[in-house]
């Protein structure tokens, strides 16, 4: 099937290097904002781990004394204009479910739209943020930056490395020479800093004040929901642990019903906390999401707090 769709991803690869190119040589317009712009994007479809880390990056500024806004597309949510700003309680079929993920996690600024200069300019001009952290973003040229990260999933890597639709790639791996950081989720290469991803721990989707380890769940069957662009990798994450586990695998953002997280017996039904935003206004007490957190290594935290550094002291 990929090679009936390879001349497709000639045209897409094609298109792509003239956008850039335009881009690059200022023919398409390029917004600049008065703050410093971090990036993170990939160049692959799918899920690559760019949410976790957006919520260390935002936890890590704080930490350093900044005030971080955030911006991302939105996707899927049905919202009739944009950009707009996103909280904890906002509905994420309207606004999209990374971002109201983002919103409960971090309890920082967000702002939504498919146009990025314009989710930057209404967090520029509507709240203290003094600087921008873009989940997604990479391909989006429209933005200036100031820093980009690309993250890899380290056990897929680049597929067939053919461009969409006979491949995963977005953009050529060569892309990867250009940005500042190359992160690893699970092992990387030289050069790459590895992420590790830990689930903190288990929460109730009806009770929130919940909790439960993750072994808590050893002994018996579970139902695992995942609507991610990797489900995959959080099956084997459960089994590891020693979970016997049934799988329920759904497109990436998909949008839940009730019938899709309901199965005719007792056992636990564990998601993750993307789909559990999206399920929480139906889930009972048997529905549990993984709270998962980023893990990096010193050498990442340290460039990129010089990096960061030279940006804003300069």
């Amino acid at each position: 099937m990929a090679r009936l769709l390879v001349p497709l991803s000639w045209i897409f690869r094609l298109t792509v290097w003239l956008r850039r190119t335009l881009y690059r040589f200022k023919v398409l317009r390029v917004y600049r904002a008065p703050l410093p712009v971090v990036i993170v994007g990939n160049i692959t479809v799918g899920g690559t781990g760019k949410t976790p880390l957006v919520i260390w990056l935002v936890e890590y500024l704080l930490d350093l004394g900044y005030r971080p806004g955030i911006v991302a597309r939105g996707y899927r949510g049905k919202s009739e204009y944009w950009p707009r700003l996103v909280v904890g309680s906002s509905d994420p079929l309207e606004l999209g479910d990374e971002p109201v993920l983002l919103a409960r996690r971090t309890q920082q600024p967000v702002c939504v739209g498919p146009n990025r200069p314009d989710a930057v300019k209404m967090l520029v001009e509507q709240t203290d943020c003094n600087i921008i952290v873009s989940d997604d973003g990479l391909q989006h040229y429209a933005l200036a930056r100031d820093l980009e990260i690309a993250v890899v999933d380290g056990e897929r890597r680049f597929g067939n490395a053919l461009f969409l639709p006979a491949g995963p790639l977005r953009e050529p791996v060569s892309r990867l020479k250009s940005v500042d950081f190359v992160v690893a989720n699970g092992d990387g290469l030289e050069g790459e800093y590895p992420m590790k991803l830990s689930i903190a721990t288990a929460v109730n989707l009806h009770n929130a004040g919940l909790c439960r380890a993750l072994e808590d769940f050893i002994g018996g069957p579970v139902h695992a929901v995942a609507g991610i662009g990797n489900p995959k990798r959080f099956f084997d994450t459960l089994r590891q642990t020693g979970l016997e586990v049934i799988e329920h695998p759904f497109p990436d953002h998909h949008l839940f019903r009730y019938s899709d997280i309901s199965f005719k017996d007792e056992y636990p039904v564990l998601m993750t906390e993307k789909d559990a935003v999206k399920c929480a206004r139906f889930g009972k007490v048997s529905h549990w999401y993984l709270k998962v957190d980023a893990e990096l290594d010193s050498d990442f935290s340290e460039r990129f707090t010089q990096l960061l550094r030279e940006i804003t002291d300069g």
